[in-house]
């Protein structure tokens, strides 16, 4: 058979069911897909592809799955720090998007979010914004692969004047991107239980189900949302939710911070899934999510980085180090989130947490072609006696060297292949200087 490309000369680890580890791996791909997956050395197969890639001794794996982003806030990286969530939100957040996120700067932004995490190996996003239209159009226009929700909230968003438009404005945007590519999958993302009613969370549920996608929604993030549903409606944010319909296998509740044993079950019971993002909620003080207790009872939980606003990068190899240790520290045991744990949010487990599962997550006959490479040159990384642990404690985003989506090289040595980022970056940088005059100087 001739192949369109065919790695070797690396660690394979796969990430499939048994976790396999391949010492020097050989990797064929046709039309997108992984054709085989075999020890090495290449020399057997080398004549049947035009197109081979020499991983160097580097580690092969799959690409890596980010279950929560708000791409275009990029833009805002840096501009309200330290500072408690609704403070942040109000007098900051909130207030820069009603001015300067159109759906021209949402692009630009999400253009610069996309080149982020494609150059730091993630190669799957789950993304959740307003003007998600332009999100999409960013994501095809890059190569990468997603879930794109549409934002649903019920008060003045950018793109949506009248909150009485939000649930059409979220139908409209689901019809239209079911589909137009293999790689963008529509969603709808709720911003919260108390920014939407109980009527807008039941119709956008509607929605979702209908169409056979994604349902977002940030869930007990804080202590503060906590007690506000619980004054309101007298249940935990997860219980409220339980009780509008809204769980089942194709919701992910993002963060669940607090959330006690009770919530836990009915997350379990219903099939729903979690994103759990560790350095967002570390740095907006919102607490720890007990996802050791989450895998206890076989709730698929994956790795996300929340917005650019709030992390303050999209690196999935900073996020899979902080997960795995502050579990350690906050349970005072070494053995809880292990490296390979926490390899599997990274992937596989993030995959089927935001439906895509059966295409991406792992290097593995039939699946899509989603592979990254990491240099393992530089001395940070010297020498490797467990390719696991070296990904999760080692490894850093700026280490990956090599980018395959669907079988298509959009990073190669370190360089983005699929659109112009220095025309990107300029755009960015006129819109920041806009924002430093216009908002942060008066």
């Amino acid at each position: 058979m001739k192949y369109d490309t065919i790695i070797h000369n690396g660690i394979i680890v796969t990430v499939n069911r048994n976790f396999d580890i391949i010492i020097d791996g050989v990797i064929c791909i046709k039309n997108g897909k992984i054709e085989t997956v075999s020890p090495g050395p290449a020399d057997r197969v080398a004549y049947q592809s035009e197109n081979i890639i020499d991983a160097r001794g580097g580690i092969i794996m799959p690409g890596l799955v980010n279950t929560h982003t708000h791409l275009p806030m990029t833009l805002l990286r840096g501009i309200a720090d330290d500072l408690p969530l609704f403070e942040w939100l109000n007098d900051y957040i909130f207030p820069l998007e009603a001015k300067y996120m159109n759906s021209g700067n949402v692009r630009i932004a999400s253009l610069l979010g996309c080149a982020e995490m494609l150059l730091s190996g993630t190669t799957t996003c789950c993304d959740g914004y307003f003007h998600e239209d332009s999100v999409a159009q960013a994501a095809l226009e890059t190569g990468i692969r997603g879930v794109f929700g549409q934002g649903v909230i019920d008060f003045t968003a950018p793109g949506v004047p009248d909150p009485a438009d939000n649930i059409k404005t979220a139908g409209r945007y689901a019809e239209k991107w079911l589909n137009v590519s293999p790689l963008i999958r529509p969603s709808v993302f709720c911003h919260s239980p108390y920014t939407c009613t109980e009527a807008t969370l039941i119709k956008a549920k509607r929605i979702t189900r209908s169409n056979n996608i994604l349902f977002q929604i940030h869930t007990a993030e804080t202590k503060n949302e906590y007690d506000m549903i619980m004054s309101k409606h007298g249940v935990s944010p997860v219980r409220y939710l339980q009780k509008t319909g809204i769980l089942d296998e194709m919701t992910i509740l993002v963060h669940s911070v607090w959330t006690d044993e009770d919530d836990i079950r009915i997350i379990s019971e219903h099939g729903s899934k979690i994103s759990h993002n560790p350095q967002s909620n570390m740095k907006l003080a919102s607490g720890i999510a007990p996802v050791p207790e989450f895998l206890k009872n076989r709730i698929t939980v994956g790795l996300g980085t929340d917005g650019c606003a709030s992390n303050n990068d999209p690196d999935l190899f900073k996020e899979m180090d902080v997960a795995a240790k502050i579990h350690k520290v906050n349970l005072l045991d070494p053995t809880v989130m292990d490296a390979g744990t926490v390899i599997q949010m990274a992937t596989i487990r993030g995959a089927e947490a935001i439906g895509l599962g059966d295409q991406t997550g792992s290097i593995e006959k039939g699946k899509d072609a989603d592979i990254i490479i990491i240099d393992t040159g530089s001395p940070h990384l010297i020498p490797i006696y467990n390719p696991v642990s070296h990904i999760v404690y080692s490894a850093s985003g700026s280490d990956v060297r090599d980018v395959l989506v669907a079988g298509k090289l959009v990073v190669s040595d370190r360089k983005l292949l699929s659109f112009d980022l220095n025309t990107t970056l300029d755009r960015i940088n006129l819109l920041a200087a806009q924002i430093q005059k216009d908002f942060l100087t008066t």
